[in-house]
């Protein structure tokens, strides 16, 4: 009994001690050892009161070129924006006109009107993802507005 326990305890240090010779091993031949993937929160916000029951998203690429910007605007739906690649000059009424860059995060609210929307470079595309998460039909995602002052 004793010598059967030992044996399988014996053959399981073996067992581990071959998996980490061939891991090792295997390292130095060259062979790909899987890597552990990373994440980071890149933004959280907590969003306007929506009806649950009537959810959709939509996810538009938008790409400005060199110098490219919009009129001022409004969304009918929260928007987030994932910035992918370039930069983004982007101010909304009763805020600091801000620069994004790739990787970076911005939301707009419903009631957020968006005086700046532009390529912040005169060289290089600026290139972003916008999620919008509506309760209800829209017909327009982007709605022009009056310029400031009107």
């Amino acid at each position: 009994m004793v010598s059967t326990s030992l044996a399988r305890i014996l053959r399981s240090r073996s067992v581990t001690v071959a998996i980490a010779l061939t891991a090792v091993l295997g390292a130095r031949a060259g062979i790909a050892q899987p890597r552990p993937s990373t994440a980071r929160v890149a933004l959280k916000h907590t969003l306007p009161p929506l009806d649950g029951a009537h959810l959709s998203v939509q996810v538009v690429e938008v790409v400005y070129e060199p110098g490219g910007a919009n009129a001022a605007h409004q969304h009918p739906c929260p928007v987030v924006g994932y910035v992918l690649e370039g930069a983004l000059r982007m101010q909304v009424d009763g805020q600091a006109e801000v620069t994004y860059r790739a990787g970076d995060t911005f939301v707009e609210s419903p009631t957020d009107v968006h005086r700046v929307s532009a390529n912040a470079s005169q060289t290089e595309r600026a290139r972003f993802l916008a999620y919008f998460t509506c309760d209800r039909d829209v017909p327009q995602l982007s709605v022009p507005t009056k310029p400031a002052g009107e």
